[in-house]
This record gives structure tokens, C-alpha cells and sequence, in this order.
């Protein structure tokens, strides 16, 4: 993609700080990067560690993508941070339709100019107990099938480790490895020309959640659960921490206390 000389310039500042920081957090083991394509796509990954965005994000700079993602609009509303995220080109995501329009038409001169837009179906970190990826969202489909778009689904694990879901502090010691692997770009074509209805998104959004967890797995060594974790079905929000019935679950995963 073509940064302007500003959003290059941040990017690269920003870089400065965040790549050796995560060289010293971590060992890195990627693979799979060949699969990239040449042009603009959609990353999906999985979510199971607030410092997720860090790990995909160094990934992809390291191989000259820039990562552009999908964040809440109010943080564009932050002193500094607000002015970093306008000049890299992160995309703010907003509750009103015109404001979810705008978004989306960003997202697209994104992936027109070859850039990578970062999204994560699930909508916020897994609630499944054993940080499986969940019932996910259908935002990256409709994308996808309104705009053509390829998907490239990604699967990470390793992260967790240094900062469990949740957690206050940092594991650094002993040294981890993080684990990243891209896969071969989601076949949607079974779904191109339906109408974009329930039945469609939801399809389509199965097919991209089968894909992550299928890579997940393979990083892994394990069976996923049979049944995708679906957090209506356990009384849990849907964003932000985990809540059941108005309270914030305390979970034994690290030191996970919330």
C-alpha cells in the first residue's frame, strides 16, 4: 500500500517502540506468510489476549503491510492517541449507519491501495474457558461479499502466556514463543450473489471462524470443542469483559483477576 509520507513516518516511529518491545516479550515463530496476497485483503485472526493487535500487527509491518484496524471511535477522541490513529489510517468503527458507512468505504480505498485491514470476528477476546475462538460476528463477511474482498484467516497462540486474558501484569520469564500462522485466503464463492441476509452472513461467518479454528488447532495439537462457545447461550455480554447477570466473572485462566 502507499502510505502518504506522514502515516509512513508515524508508522515507522511507532515501530521504533513497539517492535523491540515485543522482540524482548517474545520469541516469534511465523509461518505461513507466503499465503499473504499481493494486493489488499482482510486479516482475521483470533482473540484470546489484549496484546493480540501487537502480535499480528508486528507480523505484518515485518513483511511491509501496514496494519490498519477497526477500532472504537472514541479513541479517536484521545489526545495523541486520537492524532496516531487518523495519521496511520486506523479505521473508527461507530453505532450509526452513516457512521458504519464511512467506515467501510475507508476500509475499502484501504484495500484498493494494497493495504490490510485487520478484523476480529469475534468482536472482542473469547469468552470459551479454554480460549478456543467463539461464535463470531458477521461484519468481515459482509465486507467481503459486498466488496469482493479477500479473507485471509490467521491464527496465533503463545501470547496468552506472556499476558493472560485479563491480567494485570506480565509473564516475560521464563521466555515465551508466539506462534503465528497464516492460512489460504476463505473460499466464500458457495455464498456470492445470495442476498446478504441472516442466512447468508451467518454462513459465510462460520466458514471464517472454521478456518481460524482449524489453524488454532494445528498450533495447538488439540481438538476445538464440538460447539462453538456462543456467549448469549451462557448469559454473557457480547463486548468488554466477560459479565454474567451484571457481574464480572472472576476465571482461573494466568492471573486473571478482573
Amino acid at each position: 500500500m502507499k502510505e502518504s509520507a506522514k502515516s509512513h513516518a508515524t508508522f515507522v516511529a511507532v515501530a521504533g517502540i513497539v517492535r523491540p518491545v515485543m522482540n524482548l516479550l517474545m520469541n516469534k515463530k511465523w509461518e505461513g506468510l507466503e499465503k499473504l496476497p499481493a494486493g489488499g485483503f482482510i486479516a482475521v485472526p483470533n482473540h484470546c489476549t489484549e496484546i493480540d493487535p501487537l502480535v499480528v500487527g508486528h507480523m505484518l509491518y515485518n513483511q511491509k503491510r501496514m496494519p490498519h484496524f477497526l477500532a472504537k471511535a472514541g479513541l479517536f477522541r484521545v489526545p495523541v492517541l486520537g492524532a496516531v490513529l487518523r495519521s496511520t489510517k486506523q479505521i473508527p468503527v461507530e453505532r450509526s449507519t452513516t457512521g458504519a458507512n464511512r467506515s467501510l468505504q475507508l476500509a475499502k480505498e484501504i484495500v484498493s491501495e494494497g493495504g490490510a485491514i485487520i478484523i476480529y470476528p469475534e468482536g472482542t477476546l473469547t469468552r470459551d474457558p479454554d480460549l478456543w475462538p467463539m461464535k463470531g460476528h458477521t461484519g468481515a463477511a459482509r465486507m467481503a461479499l459486498e466488496s469482493g474482498i479477500p479473507v485471509v484467516p490467521m491464527a496465533h497462540w503463545g501470547a496468552q502466556e506472556v499476558l493472560p486474558r485479563y491480567a494485570k501484569r506480565l509473564y516475560v520469564f521464563p521466555r515465551k514463543t508466539s506462534r503465528l500462522v497464516v492460512g489460504d485466503p476463505v473460499d466464500l464463492s458457495a455464498f456470492e450473489g445470495r442476498p446478504l441476509d441472516r442466512a447468508t452472513l451467518t454462513g459465510a461467518t462460520n466458514v471464517i471462524m472454521d478456518a481460524i479454528t482449524g489453524l488454532l488447532a494445528g498450533l495447538r495439537g488439540e481438538q476445538p470443542p464440538a460447539e462453538r462457545w456462543d456467549p448469549a447461550a451462557h448469559n454473557q455480554s457480547t463486548h468488554g469483559r466477560i459479565v454474567e447477570r451484571g457481574n464480572v466473572l472472576n476465571e482461573n485462566i494466568g492471573d486473571n483477576t478482573e
